[in-house]
């Protein structure tokens, strides 16, 4: 019996402590770095943040209370978490504690695919996994946000990897991976999916039920997927996500009709909520939320298509994951309501398509992958030229701060655009692939430094706290908003802490919170206040005469 060579043993040690570094990394900087950079933004970051912050300060964690009042719009799993978190951080950063769940599901929900990926195609495919799914867009930006989106993907992404487990898949066989009532999976998968039903609602039982669903038709193993209705995950499920339910019930009669009426039913079957979009909606937002890895998708369908079309018998987990990726999208593509991001939770799994197929067996797909890799480093060099482009057309005045995060991250793209590409020209596929997550993190290095910059334009919080300049014994109670856009109308809220009016001429407002636009109208119309907090006009305003908005007081004079 003979022992490998020392010097072969430190290789391969030096080579696992170098992606253990990378992976780690990779993962911080998707997922953790800079959370606060930003202030809260759109009209969701603020109203999520503040029912989190009143969970936290009056210890009622049963009703979501905005502004004092209930609100039902979605159930408290992101609350919850974003509660502990301001319990832990106080109010020093507020948009650290809000945005922290939506970090950590994107980690364990990665972590518990690059599991199954491990379990399913090997080693080298867990890694690929590890680097690959933090780095696309969709991840990026939706780990980033105080939203319920990355909570519900994330707890149903670990629902889904046991529900897996559970009905007994590998890649080569359909032998169970666990023994032939696989428990503990059961139980995870009940628990899971329970905290996904928290996260977002009703929404993914139907995610999860249409996906096995499918799997099973395709497959005929209608046995197996039937393993998922045992009652140890029956109770499992009961037991994580009724208990609010019915507790919110109680003390809220009306909680049932708001959250599972108008917030679900009518969400989805009606235009009343004004997000209607096409229906091919999603193919596009899909492409983006999948950048840059986008064509190495394009790739593992084209294989995977192939090998259904041969009628392998290698195709029950495959199975699962295609039927996991397409069920979401089509689902939400017939919603009458549509927003980016409801199909958060198809990227998951065709990033697992992506690696297992085009890792999981080098040997054959040795050219697919040289192709993708050459593609992966053109989309790159196509997205820095892209940046300059659309950088050079922002209007003078609107651009705030030191313009060298511009430049980081155009030559960020544009020299790893071009060493991948070489790279992968040269049959350095690996390498390549390498050198474009490493472009990646650059480049977010320098977006998140330029998050600084346009702070001030896209969120109130800098308005909210340079107010105690213009007026150190400010009070919020004297401030009113005058044709502010609704995020910024509910960033003032957030961070002003109390529910900022509408300004009109029966007002006592002494400080008024709008737009230039809006400033111009008011000073048109005769009116004069002691001061204003102007925000960019970068911000878009709704049109509305200044009569529509000002009530019945004193009349302003006509504009010219």
């Amino acid at each position: 019996m003979t022992s490998q060579p020392s010097g072969e043993n430190t290789a391969m040690s030096a080579q696992r402590v170098g992606w253990a570094v990378l992976i780690i990394v990779t993962l911080y900087v998707c997922y953790f770095s800079h959370l606060g950079v930003l202030g809260f933004v759109g009209p969701d970051e603020p109203r999520y943040a503040w029912i989190a912050r009143d969970m936290a300060a009056t210890g009622d964690w049963v009703t979501p209370r905005l502004y004092g009042r209930p609100w039902f719009e979605k159930p408290p799993l992101l609350y919850w978490g974003g509660a502990l978190f301001f319990k832990l951080f106080g109010s020093s950063a507020p948009e650290v504690a809000a945005r922290l769940p939506g970090a950590i599901s994107a980690l364990l929900a990665t972590l518990a695919l690059a599991w199954l990926a491990w379990r399913s195609y090997g080693g080298e495919c867990a890694r690929w996994l590890l680097l690959l799914l933090p780095t696309s867009v969709g991840m990026i930006g939706f780990s980033h946000a105080a939203a319920t989106d990355m909570p519900f993907a994330g707890m149903l992404t670990i629902a889904m990897v046991c529900a897996a487990v559970a009905l007994g898949l590998t890649l080569t066989e359909s032998t169970p991976i666990l023994p032939r009532t696989p428990w503990f999976a059961l139980v995870l998968f009940g628990f899971f999916l329970g905290l996904a039903v928290l996260a977002k609602g009703p929404a993914a039982i139907i995610l999860c039920g249409g996906a096995v669903l499918f799997w099973a038709i395709f497959t005929k193993r209608w046995r197996d997927a039937l393993r998922l209705l045992h009652p140890a995950a029956i109770a499992s499920f009961c037991l994580t996500a009724l208990p609010w339910y019915i507790l919110c019930a109680r003390r809220n009669p009306d909680f049932l009709r708001v959250f599972i009426i108008e917030h679900n039913f009518k969400r989805y079957l009606t235009p009343e909520f004004q997000h209607v979009q096409p229906f091919w909606f999603y193919l596009p937002i899909m492409c983006i939320a999948l950048l840059p890895w986008v064509v190495g998708v394009l790739s593992a369908v084209e294989d995977l298509v192939s090998r259904l079309r041969s009628g392998s018998t290698e195709r029950g987990f495959e199975f699962l994951a295609l039927c996991w990726f397409l069920w979401p999208l089509l689902f939400f593509s017939v919603s009458k309501s549509k927003l980016p991001g409801y199909i958060l939770p198809a990227v998951p799994p065709v990033m697992l398509l992506v690696v297992g197929i085009i890792f999981g067996n080098r040997d054959a797909n040795r050219r697919r992958t040289s192709i993708a890799a050459q593609l992966i480093g053109a989309t790159l060099l196509f997205a820095g030229i892209a940046f300059r482009t659309l950088d050079r057309k922002i209007p003078s005045g609107q651009e705030t701060g030191s313009a060298s995060w511009h430049l980081r991250i155009f030559l960020s793209l544009l020299i790893g655009g071009l060493i991948s590409t070489y790279l992968a020209r040269k049959k350095h596929s690996n390498a390549s692939l390498l050198c474009s997550t490493a472009t990646i993190l650059f480049a977010l290095l320098g977006a998140y430094d330029g998050l600084h910059c346009i702070d001030p334009l896209y969120s109130a919080r800098n308005a909210a706290t340079g107010i105690k300049t213009f007026d150190p014994n400010f009070d919020p109670a004297a401030a009113a908003a005058f044709q502010l856009p609704r995020g910024a109308q509910f960033g003032l809220n957030f961070y002003l802490r109390r529910e900022i009016p509408h300004w009109s001429t029966t007002d006592s407002a002494t400080i008024v919170f709008t737009t230039p636009e809006g400033q111009s109208r008011v000073e048109n119309a005769g009116f004069k206040c002691r001061g204003y907090i102007v925000f960019p006009a970068v911000i878009p305003c709704r049109s509305s005469t200044l009569l529509d908005r000002l009530g019945s007081g004193r009349q302003p004079r006509q504009e010219e």
